[in-house]
């Protein structure tokens, strides 16, 4: 964070490439757009920028501002309300100044390693003190930048992989259309694989697709990634010494498989009416479908898809268990979970929240406790192991009122 000298000794221009001010309060749009230009670091500075909200774009001078937290709050929202996309890393602090003029609040924003980023749909950049929208060769060059950069395993290519590995209309007609705005469709005239690589789904360096390209349009995903699948396992018990009553395996691409999940658990939650008074009854179930559907996503998007081990969905007589290969990731611990959250694969964090199922980052786990308790089950117990990530949701108490 920068101190109140630093904030002094920023350039005094009108809005250099790495400051944008502002007086007002509730304009999220103009928040947004900033907060995605400074993430895009079109000039390659390696430098955070700062949003200042209090002071005048045109005289840097503060308004006199006070600082609510209900403000603070709206603006730490900015990176995980799914708008920006991949999630931008950003701090919100105040500067109370000392000459008594009032309160400077900073949104301080770090280049992406991921770019280009997109604020619903559109890469917005800095060119010197000015926002705007990237034209095609600027998000060539974002694009050439987050491939030489590439880290994590959803970003790098898939040896071996072609284009013609992909079921390319399930991008065109079913993902594309959620990604990118209409308008940028309608003006583009790069090839399929600019298209996909300007989404981190193809290395146009390598000709190959991504390991997230191949997780969401793959033609034939467990020729690839034979273990990127979900097993169900339904126990007549509650040991894995019990019987098996059922099985089956979800598996294929993320957007067909993330379908069948969702419909699926709305089939092993016994929903059932239950009797309050002797003209009312009530509709109960031993699991809440929202927090089992979340909890599912969560192992699903965080799993380790190096990892020799499919997700584990096993259901006995008295619990649901999720065990996802890979344990914690990044900033993540168990002191801090699920406050904190980095994400091993944070090109499918994207993909997941554009086609819905994710809506917001880092709350799928406070969401799935809150629909427990609403629904009278205990709260969801995590287990953190050095090759694993667990968690147990025990059957709602027979005769609990709701």
């Amino acid at each position: 964070m920068i101190s109140e000298s630093e904030l002094l000794q920023l350039p005094n221009d009108l809005e250099s490439f790495r400051v944008e001010r502002t007086v007002s309060t509730d304009d999220k749009g103009k928040f947004n757009e900033a907060v995605c230009a400074f993430a895009n670091d079109m000039p390659a500075s390696k430098l955070p920028g700062y949003l200042l909200i209090g002071a005048d774009d045109k005289t840097g001078k503060p308004n006199g501002l006070k600082a609510t937290d209900n403000l603070m709050t709206q603006l730490g929202g900015l990176a995980l309300d799914g708008n920006i996309l991949p999630s931008p890393a950003i701090t919100v602090y105040k500067i109370s100044l000392s000459s008594g003029e009032g309160d400077i609040v900073i949104v301080e924003v770090q280049p992406s390693d991921l770019p280009p980023v997109r604020y619903k749909g559109r890469t917005w950049i800095r060119r010197t003190a000015q926002k705007a929208v990237a034209n095609q060769t600027e998000e060539a060059i974002l694009t050439e930048r987050r491939t030489a950069a590439a880290r994590t395993f959803d970003a790098q290519p898939c040896a071996g992989a072609t284009v013609s590995d992909l079921a390319l209309d399930l991008f065109t007609s079913t993902y594309r259309p959620y990604a990118i705005d209409a308008e940028t469709i309608a003006e583009n005239h790069r090839s399929i694989e600019q298209q996909l690589a300007s989404l981190r789904f193809f290395d146009v360096t390598r000709g190959q697709p991504t390991n997230a390209g191949l997780i969401l349009f793959a033609k034939d995903l467990a020729n690839w990634l034979p273990n990127a699948y979900v097993q169900y396992v339904r126990f007549d018990g509650s040991t894995v010494a019990d019987d098996v009553l059922s099985e089956k395996r979800f598996q294929g691409d993320l957007l067909t498989m993330g379908r069948e999940l969702s419909s699926f658990v709305g089939l092993i939650t016994n929903h059932r009416p239950v009797r309050t008074s002797p003209l009312q009854e009530i509709t109960v179930s031993d699991y809440p479908e929202v927090a089992i559907r979340e909890l599912l996503m969560n192992a699903v998007l965080h799993r380790s898809y190096e990892a020799p081990s499919p997700v584990r969905f096993y259901q006995y007589s008295d619990r649901i268990e999720i065990q996802n290969p890979g344990p914690l990731y990044g900033l993540a611990r168990p002191e801090n979970f699920p406050t904190a959250t980095s994400y091993r694969n944070p090109v499918l964090a994207e993909a997941m929240k554009t086609l819905g199922f994710v809506n917001r980052f880092g709350r799928g786990v406070i969401k799935a406790q809150a629909a427990l308790k609403r629904n009278g089950n205990p709260p969801a117990e995590f287990n953190f192991g050095d090759l694993h990530f667990g968690v147990t949701i025990r059957v709602r108490p027979f005769g609990m009122r709701a």
